[in-house]
């Protein structure tokens, strides 16, 4: 399911054909946007802590999950790239265990996703049941939940690596970069992989889908509050853009295996870049541009720590602030 490991260590080992400028520039295009995010997701993961409505509302803290799964994700990717960049190789066990924990926070998004998606459906279609539904505890659940399943799929990772004879190499030390292809040392474990691809996207797909159009048909009702379903059908909309934009990341290995073919080694390199910052990079700061942006609650006070407390603005007291559904 992740490939942000193997598109960083695509583009690195494309390097060495283009001299120092092109390392200077692929460094700089690919290590500048993932500096970016990371201080826009960091922000926002402050900005979820600093007040209590953001502490004791259910969707805020279901978006602190995502968010600090997206962050890791993003921080441990960059970091292979640096080591790939700089052209060191690591042991297996070293390797194994940090793709290990980017499979891991990789998959904490979708499903994430689809637990906000039928959250936004509880608070638009049930309104008056909202608040007994969808209470911390069962929010505390649903978080365990969804890390419990990603690590029983790592679990079985793990398992079938172990399965590989490894006594049988002469080293430990890798003979290429770490990324995770590298550590699909069997068959198996490729079809593992794109089996359980296929069976996350296609049930979150259909979840958030459902939960949308239930939405719509929610919104012509003239029980429901106009204004608050049009925000939560806009909000699912875009979580489908978020599951699309992962979906399409698992893709994008086999289309620029086709484009190989007709172009150069440079040319596949520079789009691997290209793909890399649209589509690994750019996804992991989609939520905090979503919430960040359009929340009433959160955008003063993100706006107020993003600019480093230089710009005194208005920011809500704890007795103004209200929960603005999206």
């Amino acid at each position: 399911m992740l490939f942000a490991n193997q598109s960083q260590t695509n583009i690195t080992a494309g390097l060495q054909y283009q001299g120092l400028l092109g390392i200077v520039m692929f460094s700089i295009l690919t290590t500048l946007p993932c500096c970016v995010f990371l201080f826009i997701n960091g922000t926002m993961l402050f900005t979820l802590r600093s007040k209590l409505v953001f502490r004791e509302t259910s969707r805020y803290i279901l978006l602190y999950n995502l968010l600090f799964a997206d962050t890791v994700l993003l921080a441990q990717s960059q970091l292979l790239y640096i080591i790939a960049a700089c052209r060191i190789r690591l042991t297996y066990p070293v390797c194994g265990f940090l793709i290990t924990l980017a499979h891991l926070t990789n998959e904490i998004s979708p499903l994430t996703l689809v637990v906000m998606s039928l959250e936004r459906y509880v608070a638009v279609c049930y309104p008056l049941r909202h608040a007994t539904i969808i209470t911390i505890r069962n929010t505390g659940v649903a978080i365990t939940v969804v890390w419990a399943f990603c690590s029983v799929n790592v679990l079985i990772r793990v398992v079938l690596l172990l399965d590989f004879p490894f006594e049988d190499l002469e080293s430990l030390q890798m003979k290429d970069f770490c990324s995770d292809i590298a550590m699909f040392v069997g068959a198996l474990s490729d079809h593992y992989d794109k089996a359980y691809t296929c069976f996350v996207f296609i049930s979150a797909g259909v979840a958030v889908i459902s939960s949308y159009i239930g939405v719509m048909i929610a919104a012509r009702s003239a029980s429901t509050d106009k204004a608050s379903a049009r925000k939560a059908r806009n909000t699912l909309l875009l979580h489908l853009v978020q599951l699309g934009l992962s979906l399409l990341s698992t893709m994008h290995n086999p289309l620029l295996l086709a484009i190989s073919e007709i172009g150069s080694r440079i040319v596949i390199v520079r789009i691997r870049m290209v793909v890399y910052v649209c589509i690994i990079l750019f996804p992991r700061c989609l939520s905090s541009l979503i919430y960040g942006l359009r929340d009433k609650t959160i955008r003063p006070i993100l706006m107020y720590h993003l600019c480093c407390r230089v710009k005194l603005s208005v920011i809500p007291s704890k007795a103004e602030v209200s929960i603005h559904y999206q």
